[in-house]
Formats: C-alpha cells, sequence, structure tokens
C-alpha cells in the first residue's frame, strides 16, 4: 500500500562556500570578495529540504561524511522536516564540497568534491529496496554515483513509483536510465546535451521534448530561466510563465522548483497548478542567498501566490 504523499530522495549533500564577487576571475586572476559564507546544499539536499518546507513526507537516501559537518547537516535536515534515517554515515570520508562564486548579476559558477556523496552505492540503494517500493514517489538528480541512480530506477519502476530526474549536473545519459523516468526537468543545456537540440526558443523546445518521449519519457519539462517551463506531456506542449521578481542568487533555484513541484504533484495538483506551484517557490528562493538558507516554507508560497491571484 502506498503512503500519501510519501516522497524518497536520492543524492548528494554537500557543505557550500559561497564567495560574492562584482565579475568571476578571468584565468590567473585574483578579485577580492565581498561577501563569504558557508551553507548546506549538494542538489539532493537541496531538493529534500525544498519538499521538506513546502509540506512533503519526504526521506532522503544519501551520505555524508563523518565529521563535523556532516552531523550538523544531519541536525539541520531533521529541522526541515526531512526524516534523515536512510542517511549513511561513511567512516574515514569527507562530507562533500562545493566551491561557488557568484557575480553582481546573480549568476554562479561551481566546483564540486564528492567526498562521502560516491559512497552512494548500488549495494546501499538495494537496502533501501523497501522504502523505495512503498513511496508515491523517486527524485533524484546526478550528484551521485549513475549506477545507484540507475538502481533506484529500476526498484521504482517495478513498484509503480512515480519516477522524477532532474538532469542535473548535465551528463551523458543511457536509453536505458531514461526508459524508466516518468517526469524529467533538465534546462535547456541539459536538455540539449540529452537531446542534440539546442533550445532557444518554443518550437526548439517542444523538439527536444520530443525526442525525450521518444525515448520512453511521458512528462518532460524544460526550465527556460526567466522565460519559465516548456511542458510537454505525451508531445501536448506548452509554456507555462514563471513569476517576476529581482533576483539576487540563482543557486539552488532550480532545486527548489524541483523539490516544490513534485510536493505539489503528490497532493495530487494537475500539472499546470503544480508548475505554477513551483515557480512561486524559486522565485522567493531567488530573492534570498546561499542554497538551503534561501529555499520557503509552504506558508510563504501560499501566501506569494495569494498575492498572484
Amino acid at each position: 500500500m502506498k503512503t500519501a504523499g510519501q516522497l524518497v530522495v536520492l543524492g548528494s549533500i554537500n557543505a557550500d562556500h559561497i564567495l560574492n564577487l562584482e565579475r568571476f576571475p578571468a584565468p590567473g586572476e585574483t578579485l577580492t570578495g565581498h561577501r563569504y559564507q558557508v551553507a548546506f546544499g549538494g542538489k539532493g539536499a537541496n531538493q529534500a529540504v525544498a519538499a521538506g518546507r513546502s509540506g512533503a513526507d519526504i526521506a532522503f537516501i544519501a551520505c555524508v561524511g563523518d565529521d563535523d559537518t556532516g552531523e550538523r547537516v544531519r541536525q539541520q535536515l531533521q529541522k526541515d522536516r526531512v526524516d534523515i534515517t536512510p542517511v549513511s554515515v561513511v567512516k574515514g570520508d569527507a562530507t562533500g564540497v562545493a566551491l561557488i562564486f557568484v557575480n553582481g548579476d546573480g549568476e554562479n559558477v561551481i566546483g564540486i568534491h564528492a567526498g562521502a556523496n560516491s559512497s552512494l552505492s548500488p549495494e546501499m540503494v538495494q537496502a533501501e529496496r523497501e522504502r523505495i517500493r512503498g513511496a508515491r514517489a523517486l527524485l533524484m538528480q546526478l550528484e551521485s554515483p549513475l549506477e545507484s541512480v540507475l538502481a533506484a530506477a529500476q526498484i521504482a519502476r517495478e513498484s509503480d513509483t512515480l519516477t522524477v530526474l532532474n538532469p542535473a549536473p548535465a551528463r551523458a545519459l543511457s536509453d536505458e536510465l531514461l526508459a524508466l523516468i516518468d517526469i524529467i526537468t533538465p534546462n535547456e543545456t541539459e536538455a540539449e546535451g540529452l537531446t542534440g537540440v539546442a533550445v532557444k526558443d518554443d518550437a526548439s523546445a517542444a523538439q527536444a521534448a520530443q525526442v525525450l518521449h521518444d525515448k520512453g519519457i511521458k512528462t518532460v519539462l524544460i526550465t527556460l530561466g526567466k522565460r519559465g517551463v516548456w511542458l510537454s506531456d505525451n508531445g501536448n506542449g506548452q509554456r507555462i510563465p514563471g513569476f517576476t521578481v529581482k533576483a539576487v542568487d540563482t543557486i539552488a533555484a532550480g532545486d527548489t522548483f524541483n523539490g516544490a513541484l513534485v510536493t505539489a504533484i503528490l497532493e495530487g495538483k494537475a500539472l499546470v497548478h503544480a508548475i505554477r506551484f513551483a515557480h512561486a517557490a524559486a522565485a522567493i528562493a531567488v530573492t534570498r542567498e546561499g542554497a538551503q538558507p534561501s529555499v520557503p516554507w509552504r506558508e510563504e508560497i501560499d501566501a506569494f501566490l495569494a498575492k498572484q491571484e
């Protein structure tokens, strides 16, 4: 029996070291930043937190190192309404790290050390088999080993668990994996990498979506930045615009969108309304700095949407 609203997120946990600069340095150049902070991030954790804060009943399959950072991350996740029972502590390894520069326009460049994230093995996924089987949805990204993402998708398919893949950061993916995905949420760059179609407008977004449909994916959401999202459900496409806000920092905007999106789907919202809910969550997130610190709570999302009516 599937429990109502049960979501499993499988993914990464990082400590984000964020430096704000007026512009990105050129090779060999040293620039002085004006703000430095350490915040918890990692695509998996960001999406888990976004789901937890927006109201999902969520458990998180992930790994941290046996260090102080890992312990602090686990404590913070619990405060964000995330079940950390399946978060493993990897002996002798460090919690993952991301080094992030943010420029004056709120854009970012990121380098990552996987650390304990690389220990999320297919065996670890198999140990959580019943959890995935009992869930109504599984949400994944690509900062975890691909063989583990595939193993989880296979378990989900066997048990009719809705499988959502945010294919970020961009990587080549096998047709075997793509055929197991129910909903995929690439941005323009990731969509081009997966399909060979450069996404420049609605027509090319529809073309890229069709390539993914042909690989067996029923629902394709291509995120288009300020232009919103191209939704293609079984080939029926439409663009759903986002909300206009002043962006301070776009870190975790996509992750916030994904976590809120799946929460809304599990609550039975139609896809168009689920996307609008996710747009609202992401719009709030970009007006704040950092990854998880920027993720809004349910009350904030509902209040934001109420003002748009």
